[in-house]
């Protein structure tokens, strides 16, 4: 099994507020590579925008997941991928047990491929299918997910 880690790190600036009602909440996420990633809660909370929040990480990772399991998988069937975007996102919401979380993620990957590789749908679809079933995060999520992969005729 692999190790995975990354450090949060968030100071309160000197004679800055803290109280319930106001607090910084700008903070930095550092990898293990050295990569530093400024983060805030979403502005819906009184985050900075300009900012990774949380919860656009959480779909960024389920994303980029997804994706680096489908090119693995479609490697392995030797079918040449050119170019790979999704434009996923998250609702935030009460899940079943009345606790705010994401309850839903949909990914929407266009996939192209080179015309000598491009499969028919029923390939696309059982390829992003079981990229969905073997990703680590799709794994570890409880919320609801949704592919809904872009069909592109060349």
């Amino acid at each position: 099994m692999a190790e995975h880690a990354a450090t949060v790190t968030w100071h309160l600036a000197p004679r800055a507020e803290f109280s319930a009602q106001n607090y910084n909440q700008d903070h930095e996420w550092t990898f293990p590579g050295g990569e530093v990633v400024p983060a805030s809660s979403s502005p819906h909370y009184n985050g900075t925008a300009t900012r990774v929040n949380p919860e656009e990480a959480v779909i960024a990772s389920l994303s980029s997941c997804h994706m680096l399991t489908f090119l693995a998988l479609a490697a392995k069937k030797q079918l040449r991928v050119l170019s790979y975007l999704d434009r996923a996102t998250g609702t935030l919401g009460k899940n079943d047990a009345g606790k705010m979380s994401l309850t839903e993620i949909t990914l929407r990957p266009r996939v192209v491929f080179a015309d000598e590789a491009s499969p028919d749908e029923a390939t696309l679809r059982a390829l992003h299918e079981e990229a969905h079933d073997r990703c680590f995060i799709a794994n570890t999520l409880n919320a609801k997910m949704t592919l809904e992969p872009e069909i592109i005729d060349l």
